[in-house]
């Protein structure tokens, strides 16, 4: 068995380092991991350019999980653009008023799902988890759902993500754990049949964000996920 690694990218500099340090999976965004905003398509041709890696890109553009008619027109075109530039998906996650997956917006740019996506941590906002990842398995071309358990990270959420992952065979096939995730979590998620992590800050010198990308880190990272994966046992 192998675990995917992803680590989050702000420019090609970065992207390069953690193809460097063996990530499986880039994800670009701008402004911090906790309230993330879509970047620039010219940014994303940037980053593609600089590596052959598997490259999604956040789909978002204000604070919180919500949009409305105007900005969905707007959301669809970057869709439209980072494909043209060469994106491999999208990270994307909208709620409704009630605090619930929004199918229709999140049906409206994923489409028929031939464009890879991951579900962002607007998962662990929903008023009702368990409601959220029912919808979530009928959404097309789901291949990723970003989750750390709780709103306030995998150290508060991790308990959950486990018993998630033990119980639910669809959840343990999409769940990537992010979110404050410490090398700790690893193996219990790993044994839990968690098989994709995403690392933000964990791979920058000093957790800060004006850092690059520290290859060497991202190694560490690889190395823990690898070792892991080799002490899971099979999934059921």
């Amino acid at each position: 068995m192998t675990g995917l690694l992803e680590v989050v990218v702000r420019h090609a500099a970065d992207a390069e380092r953690a193809d460097a340090g063996g990530a499986d999976r880039l994800t670009l965004l701008v402004g911090s991991e906790e309230d993330p905003r879509s970047p620039e398509p010219a940014l994303v041709g940037q980053v593609r350019r600089a590596t052959s890696r598997p490259l999604r890109v956040i789909l978002r553009l204000r604070e919180g999980y919500g949009t409305d008619g105007g900005e969905l027109a707007r959301l669809q075109g970057l869709t439209t653009a980072y494909r043209q530039v060469g994106a491999d998906g999208l990270v994307l996650g909208f709620l409704n008023a009630h605090t619930e997956v929004d199918v229709g917006v999140v049906g409206a740019l994923v489409g028929e799902g031939d464009f890879g996506w991951t579900f962002s941590r607007a998962v662990d906002a929903c008023i009702s988890v368990d409601r959220a990842w029912r919808e979530l398995r009928r959404l097309p071309g789901l291949d990723a759902v970003l989750t750390a358990g709780s709103p306030r990270g995998v150290t508060e959420g991790l308990d959950d993500l486990v018993a998630r992952a033990q119980q639910d065979p669809f959840a343990r096939s999409v769940i990537m754990a992010g979110g404050g995730l410490l090398p700790e979590h690893v193996p219990w998620l790993a044994r839990a049949g968690v098989r994709a992590f995403q690392v933000g800050a964990a791979v920058r010198p000093l957790g800060s964000t004006k850092a690059y990308v520290d290859a060497d880190l991202v190694r560490t990272w690889r190395r823990l996920v690898d070792d892991a994966m080799r002490h899971a046992p099979e999934p059921a």
